[in-house]
């Protein structure tokens, strides 16, 4: 498994800051302009610390091995926050207890084959389902494999187990390991990048760390002004300043 922050920030830097700028230019903004002012609205409150949530869907051991898995993929080190400091896995809980996690806009019906990932979602299993046998069979193989669970491993042993399930060699008889791997990833980097309205990158650590401006009204007079850091901090869809 390569080191998933920094092929993100590698991904990031090849990237214009021209086209990182426009495509901001989208976001929608919970603000409104009063006499020439911006007046943010429904400022939301200071998100939860980790240790002061309770999650709505995992169960406690869950929710440890979510919490070690997030801390790996995205780590906090010399560029900037990470999985934990921005509460990823708060956006993990909340996901699987909503539409995304139940699948409630997806078809799921069968057959379900084995073929190529343009033709769609191919299992019965809904997300949430996914991370549930899937953290099971992880833990189950740490436990036969190291005598410990996922969580009690050290960074070297995670790592190396979340390889084999981003490879499907963990064994399950009951759901695809490399499906949830792919879960995992996918929701862990959304929840570092997403609003902070959907849970996740708390107090928009990470925008300010790639130097996103977020959902402001108005600034095109730097989307041409190349290399130059943005001066003014993100802004959430709530309205909330970095």
């Amino acid at each position: 498994m390569k080191h998933i922050k920094k092929v993100i920030m590698k991904e990031i830097k090849n990237e214009q800051r021209r086209q990182l700028l426009k495509g901001s230019l989208l976001a929608v903004s919970a603000t409104a302009l009063v006499s020439g002012r911006v007046i943010a609205s429904d400022v939301r409150p200071e998100a939860p610390t980790l240790a002061s949530y309770k999650p709505v869907f995992f169960k406690e051991d869950e929710w440890r091995f979510i919490l070690a898995a997030c801390d790996r993929l995205i780590p906090a080190d010399e560029t900037g926050s990470g999985a934990l400091d921005t509460n990823v896995p708060v956006f993990i809980d909340l996901q699987m207890d909503g539409d995304f996690g139940n699948a409630v806009d997806w078809y799921m019906k069968p057959p379900f084959i084995e073929t190529i990932p343009e033709l769609g979602y191919q299992s019965p299993l809904t997300p949430a389902q996914t991370y549930r046998l899937g953290i099971a069979a992880t833990d189950k193989y740490c436990q036969s494999a190291h005598g410990k669970l996922f969580r009690d491993l050290t960074p070297e042993q995670q790592d190396e187990v979340l390889t084999k399930l981003e490879k499907g060699n963990v064994p399950a008889d009951d759901v695809s390991t490399a499906q949830f791997f792919s879960f995992l990833l996918q929701n862990t980097k959304e929840g570092f990048f997403a609003d902070p309205i959907h849970g996740g990158n708390r107090r928009m650590e990470s925008w300010k760390m790639i130097g996103f401006p977020g959902a402001r009204a108005s600034f095109k007079e730097w989307v041409d002004q190349n290399d130059v850091a943005y001066p003014l901090g993100p802004v959430s869809i709530s309205g909330e300043r970095g």
